[in-house]
């Protein structure tokens, strides 16, 4: 069997940034120019925190980074690297052996700081000199900026730790997600008069600023696991819903140290407890805060269901809701 041919995108991705999308964009044009397979390169957990022993928290998941690339990008495959394997590769074995001889190269594209191989001994010049002697191709993209400001995930985190979603949609290029399986809650939603979805932050998955969110939210289709045409155990997706979002431990109910994400959707009546659902974070409204009463609270929600119309409203007759819709 011949083996494909692929333009492949090196780096780490997390939240498939602007940035990002300048390698990716690259990728699929050259892929489509030369017949090849656009594919993308990552790693299963970040080099940084791996390196330096912090604690990093990521954008995205691994699934939610690969779809990313997937739907705005184009890109066929993500290729999923072990980096503690990875981190001990001759820096020449990585491309010759690893990216040329297996994965099938024929064109590498990277940002303008990446580093591999052992001890990070490879960089962008010996990236590019090596596939040379090889035949094989080599972009290496400047860094990306907006408003003088460098893409970075590094940056974008900082700006949803501190709420400042609107900003964090322009230099990811797409909204925050959170993609989550829908879990039991306390049934507030139905004590205040809104169908809720609740869902957990995974584990080493940043937490947006506490507080209240206009949001919308996808309900991902179920397939057959063994992918046959849909049938009774297929259920299409929905969406979006406009919704009121909570981030925080809901401190009017006392749920203690519980950090929560409780979606309250706007327009939409039924149960989605088991499905998967995606949150979409557009807005940052107002700092969570204690209600006198569970009534007060159900006001101040509506009050923010308004205010998410609004700014719905606003933005589609702008023609700028960006999305990575299912």
């Amino acid at each position: 069997m011949e083996k494909q041919r692929r333009v492949i995108a090196l780096g780490f991705f997390d939240g498939v940034h602007m940035g990002h999308g300048a390698l990716l964009r690259r990728v699929k044009e050259t892929a489509d120019a030369l017949g090849a397979e656009p594919a993308a390169f990552t790693f299963d957990k970040s080099p940084t925190a791996a390196l330096t022993g912090q604690t990093i928290p990521l954008l995205s998941t691994l699934e939610d980074r690969t779809e990313l690339m997937a739907q705005l990008y184009g890109i066929k495959s993500v290729i999923i690297a072990p980096f503690d394997t990875m981190q001990h590769m001759d820096w020449e074995e990585f491309i010759a052996d690893y990216l040329v001889e297996k994965m099938g190269a024929v064109h590498v594209v990277a940002g303008h700081d990446f580093h591999f191989g052992y001890m990070g001994e490879g960089n962008p010049e010996r990236l590019r000199a090596k596939c040379q002697a090889l035949g094989v191709g080599c972009d290496i993209i400047p860094k990306v900026e907006l408003d003088g400001v460098t893409v970075s995930s590094t940056y974008i985190r900082t700006l949803i730790a501190q709420g400042e979603m609107e900003r964090a949609v322009e230099f990811l290029g797409h909204p925050y997600r959170l993609t989550r399986q829908v879990t039991h809650g306390k049934r507030l939603g139905s004590r205040l008069g809104f169908p809720t979805v609740n869902l957990r932050i995974p584990e080493g998955v940043i937490v947006p600023a506490f507080g209240v969110y206009a949001t919308r939210v996808w309900v991902l289709p179920v397939w057959p696991d063994n992918h046959e045409p849909p049938g009774p155990q297929h259920l299409p997706g929905e969406g979006p819903y406009m919704a009121v979002t909570n981030v925080g431990v809901r401190p009017t109910v006392e749920d203690g140290d519980q950090v929560t994400v409780e979606s309250f959707l706007l327009d939409f009546n039924g149960d989605l407890y088991g499905r998967t659902v995606r949150a979409e974070f557009y807005k940052y409204l107002r700092p969570e805060r204690k209600f006198p009463s569970v009534e007060a609270l159900a006001e101040e929600i509506q009050h923010n269901a308004d205010q998410t119309r609004e700014f719905f409203w606003r933005v589609t007759a702008n023609g700028s809701v960006p999305s990575a819709a299912p």
